[in-house]
């Protein structure tokens, strides 16, 4: 069984996206608490945050997104991103690397991990 890579810049939108429903669901939740206007109002609130939240995800990785670099897929020879030193392909799944050392070893996500990073320098 293949273990299924999900690029980091899709990662965060998938999450993004999901502060927004989570939002209007909590939002949707209030309604049912009509006779209470403090409970209601609490409950918009917190989905109106929820939603804002979404929105300054998608402005961060909106950001973030400028400044990836691209790269040609081997795989689908389409143009992806990749943030970091290893993250896979927008759209075919395809495990990527910057880095010429991690060229031909197991794709791992912990090789963007700093901690990871620091340990492996030491090693050497």
């Amino acid at each position: 069984m293949q273990l299924k890579y999900t690029n980091k810049i899709n990662k965060i939108r998938t999450f993004a996206l999901s502060l927004v429903f989570i939002g209007i669901l909590i939002m949707y939740i209030g309604i049912f608490f009509k006779t209470s206007v403090l409970l209601m109002t609490i409950f918009m609130i917190i989905g109106f945050l929820a939603t804002m939240a979404s929105a300054v995800v998608y402005f961060w990785i909106g950001m973030l997104s400028t400044k990836a670099v691209q790269v040609e897929c081997p795989n689908c020879h389409k143009t992806t991103k990749v943030l970091g030193k290893v993250d896979a392909c927008m759209y075919c799944k395809q495990p990527l690397t910057l880095d010429p050392s991690l060229e031909g070893k197991e794709f791992d996500e912990k090789y963007n991990n700093k901690k990871y990073q620091k340990q492996m320098e030491k090693q050497k």
